[in-house]
C-alpha cells in the first residue's frame, strides 16, 4: 500500500484516485457504505460458484466511497461516479453489483427503475447478461425475481423495482423517471443518436431525489465528444482543481509520454492485476505484440493503460521497415499465365485511382504489384496540396497520368482487360460506391467482377490478411514509392473487439493503394477462385451428395 501512495506522482501516470490506496478513512456515518459491501459479499458469483462475490480492497473502497458519505438525512451525497478503468479490470461485475443493490439491495427504491445505456444493444447487453447470470447462479433470490431476455429486462415484483438495458441505436428515451443510470462505454457514444440518448437519461435524473449516474468507460479519442466533456471534468475533481462532493472520480490513466513497457506502471493503471485479472499472460502478449505494430501498441495505450488519445483515429497501420522489407524486384513477364487477383479502388474525378495485382508464388509468398492513375493536369496542384512529388512519379513510371483534369475510367478499364489478358485473373475486387459504370462493363464483357464494399463487414478480414502478410514476412511488393506513401498515410479504427480498418489520416492523405492491396491480397491469401463445382465440366451431380465426392 505504501508503494501504491509514493507512485501516484510518479512519472507516466496521469491520473490515479488517491483514496483508494492512502489508507485514508472514508466516511460512513450511518453505516450504509460498509452494510452494502457485506450485503454484496454474500451473493455468489458465476465465477466462483458456490462462493462469496469476491469484493477485491481496491473495489470495496469504491463503494464505500459511493454509499458511505451522507447528509444529515441519510440521502448519498454522491450523485455521479466516473468510473475509468482499463479493459479487463471488470467494470461490468462493477456495475452488476450496482445494479443489484438498488434493483433488490439494501439501496432499493420501491418502484424505483435502474436503466443501463450504451451506444449498441450488443453492448448493452453485456451489464445485462452479469447480473442475470449472478441472479441465476444464486438460489435464494431466482424464485424472487423475473428475468426478461428477450427485453434485456429484469423485475422484482416484491419491489415493484425494474431494470432495463437500452441501446442509443434503439431510439432515445424521453418519459422514464429513472433512480439509476449507468452509462457503459461512453466513449464509443457516437453522433447525435448517443448525445440524444445521453441528454434524456441524464436529464432524467433530476426528477426524483437520491438518483445516481455512473458513468463507467475506458479510454477514448479526441476530445469533440461527450465523453471527454464528463471525464475531463472528472479529472478536475481528482486532482483537486475543482471542489464537487457529489462527483467522485476514480481515474485510471497514464500518460501518453508514458514508459509502455513498465511492468510497475502496469499494476498501477490496472488495479486488478494484483488481483488475478486481467490475465497477466494474455497481458504480456499484447506487450509483446505491441513491440511490432504501431496500430497495436496504439490500442494498448488505449485500452490496457487507458490513455487518452488526441486524435480520433489511431496511429500508423504497420511498422514501416517490416513494409520496406517486403520490397522485392518481381517480374511480371515471368508470372504470365498464373493466378492472379485484383483489386481496384476507384477514386472520386480529380483524385488517384489504384489497380493492385496480387499473385502467389511457389512458396508461402504474396506478390503485390500496383498502378496509379491520377489526372494530368492536376498533378502540380496535388504536389503542392499533398507535399509529395506527383510530377517525378509520373516521370518514372509510378503513376499513370490521364488526359484532362478528371480520372478517365476508360483508361484504367483498359487496364484491368490487359490484365485479364496477360495472366489467369479469378476475381476483379471493386468497391461498387465509385465503380458502378466500369464494374457494369466489365461484367458485361464476361471478366469475373466482385462486389467488395468498404465497410467493417468486408474490410476487417481483408485487412486481416494483409497485416498478418506484412508481420509474417510472406508480402511482397515492387517498391513503387506511391504505394509506400499510401501506406504511410493508413491510420486504423478499432471496435470493441479489436478489429481493425483504414482511415485516412487527414484529408489530404491518399491510402487508395493501400486499400486496393488490402482487396486484392486478401483474395489471394484464401486462393479464392470465385468459381462454384458447378462450373466444372466434368462435375458429375448423380456422384456428388452433401459436399461429399462418391
Amino acid at each position: 500500500m505504501a508503494t501504491m501512495t509514493a507512485s501516484l506522482t510518479r512519472p507516466g501516470v496521469a491520473a490515479l484516485p488517491p483514496f483508494l490506496f492512502d489508507g485514508s478513512p472514508i466516511p460512513d456515518p450511518f453505516g450504509y457504505g460498509k452494510r452494502n459491501v457485506a450485503w454484496l459479499k454474500k451473493l455468489c458469483h458465476p465465477s466462483s460458484p458456490g462462493k462469496p462475490f469476491a469484493i477485491d480492497p481496491w473495489v470495496e473502497r469504491v463503494l464505500l466511497a459511493l454509499y458511505g458519505p451522507r447528509h444529515a438525512d441519510g440521502s448519498r451525497i454522491v450523485r455521479r461516479l466516473v468510473l475509468l478503468l482499463p479493459r479487463g479490470n471488470r467494470k461490468t461485475s462493477l456495475c452488476a453489483a450496482i445494479t443489484l443493490l438498488h434493483l433488490f439491495g439494501p439501496e432499493r427504491v420501491v418502484g424505483g427503475l435502474v436503466l443501463s445505456a450504451a451506444s449498441a444493444l450488443g453492448q448493452a447487453r453485456e451489464l445485462f447478461n452479469e447480473a442475470a447470470l449472478i441472479i441465476s447462479h444464486d438460489k435464494r433470490i431466482r424464485g424472487r425475481v423475473k428475468v426478461r431476455k428477450s427485453e434485456s429486462a429484469i423485475e422484482c415484483p416484491e419491489f415493484s423495482t425494474r431494470y432495463r438495458a437500452l441501446a442509443a441505436d434503439g431510439g432515445v428515451q424521453h418519459g422514464k423517471t429513472p433512480r439509476v443510470v449507468i452509462a457503459d462505454e461512453l466513449h464509443v457514444w457516437r453522433g447525435r443518436m448517443g448525445r440524444d440518448l445521453w441528454e434524456s437519461l441524464d436529464s432524467a435524473l433530476v426528477k426524483a431525489p437520491n438518483t445516481l449516474m455512473v458513468i463507467a468507460s475506458t479510454a477514448g479519442r479526441g476530445q469533440d465528444n461527450l465523453a471527454w466533456e464528463q471525464v475531463a471534468y472528472a479529472l478536475k475533481v481528482q486532482r483537486g482543481e475543482v471542489h464537487d462532493p457529489a462527483t467522485l472520480p476514480v481515474i485510471f490513466m497514464a500518460d501518453k509520454d508514458c514508459d509502455w513497457r513498465d511492468t510497475e506502471l502496469h499494476r498501477l493503471i490496472n488495479p486488478g492485476l494484483d488481483c488475478g485479472y486481467p490475465d497477466a499472460a494474455a497481458f504480456a502478449d499484447k506487450v509483446r505484440k505491441a513491440e511490432h505494430s504501431p496500430s497495436d501498441l496504439d490500442a494498448f495505450l488505449q485500452f490496457n493503460l487507458n490513455v487518452w488519445h488526441d486524435k480520433n483515429v489511431s496511429a500508423g497501420f504497420v511498422d514501416m521497415e517490416l513494409f520496406d522489407a517486403g520490397a522485392a524486384d518481381i517480374d511480371l513477364d515471368a508470372l504470365k499465365g498464373r493466378d492472379c487477383w485484383l483489386g481496384v479502388d476507384m477514386s472520386v474525378s480529380d483524385d488517384l485511382t489504384a489497380i493492385v495485382a496480387a499473385f502467389r508464388d511457389d512458396g508461402d509468398n504474396i506478390l503485390a504489384v500496383p498502378f496509379f492513375y491520377c489526372p494530368k493536369d492536376s498533378l502540380r496542384v496535388r504536389a503542392d496540396r499533398d507535399g509529395v512529388p506527383y510530377p517525378t512519379w509520373a516521370g518514372a513510371g509510378h503513376i499513370t497520368p490521364t488526359e484532362g483534369a478528371i480520372i478517365d475510367h476508360g483508361q484504367v478499364a483498359a487496364k484491368v482487360r490487359e490484365l485479364c489478358g496477360r495472366f489467369n485473373v479469378l476475381q476483379i475486387a471493386f468497391d461498387p460506391a465509385r465503380a458502378q459504370l466500369v464494374m457494369s462493363e466489365l461484367m458485361e464483357e464476361g471478366l469475373p467482377v466482385i462486389r467488395f464494399d468498404q465497410s467493417w463487414k468486408m474490410m476487417v478480414p481483408a485487412v486481416d490478411a494483409l497485416e498478418r502478410a506484412i508481420k509474417g514476412g510472406t508480402f511482397r511488393h515492387d517498391g513503387n514509392p506511391v504505394l509506400r506513401w499510401n501506406f504511410e498515410n493508413i491510420a486504423t479504427v478499432r471496435d470493441r473487439n479489436d478489429n481493425i480498418t483504414f482511415h485516412k489520416g487527414k484529408s489530404t492523405d491518399r491510402i487508395d493503394g493501400a486499400v486496393a492491396t488490402a482487396m486484392a491480397v486478401s483474395l489471394a491469401a484464401t486462393g479464392d477462385t470465385g468459381r462454384s463445382i458447378y462450373d466444372d465440366p466434368n462435375f458429375d451431380p448423380t456422384t456428388f451428395h452433401l459436399g461429399i465426392a462418391a
